[in-house]
């Protein structure tokens, strides 16, 4: 039940993430883009180990992470302990943040 939970909470965040097409462009134009992460959603909530896809946006974005963390709608994804796991998982240097 918990995992049927937590996917359909992870499904429903992505579906607003994506439709979110005015933040898409504004991150797209500073180089970074929240939408991106969201491959890693699922490994980071669960003990799923990360995607190449995942890895790969990951590592795009590695210099977007404070300010991601940050961010209202999906900076929670990023302060979970998985976010640690899965960056570590695809060899990114998770930063320290002020």
């Amino acid at each position: 039940m918990e995992n049927s939970l937590r996917s359909c909470f992870t499904v429903a965040f992505m579906v607003l993430l994506l439709s979110a097409g005015h933040l898409q462009q504004t991150e797209a134009q500073s180089g970074c883009d929240s939408v991106q992460l969201s491959w890693c959603l699922q490994s980071i909530v669960s003990n799923i180990p990360p995607s190449q896809d995942c890895c790969r946006r990951l590592r795009g974005q590695q210099a977007c992470l404070c300010r991601e963390t940050r961010d209202p709608t999906f900076g929670g994804y990023l302060r979970h302990p998985g976010a640690r796991r899965v960056a570590t998982a695809c060899g990114v240097t998770f930063p320290t943040c002020n």
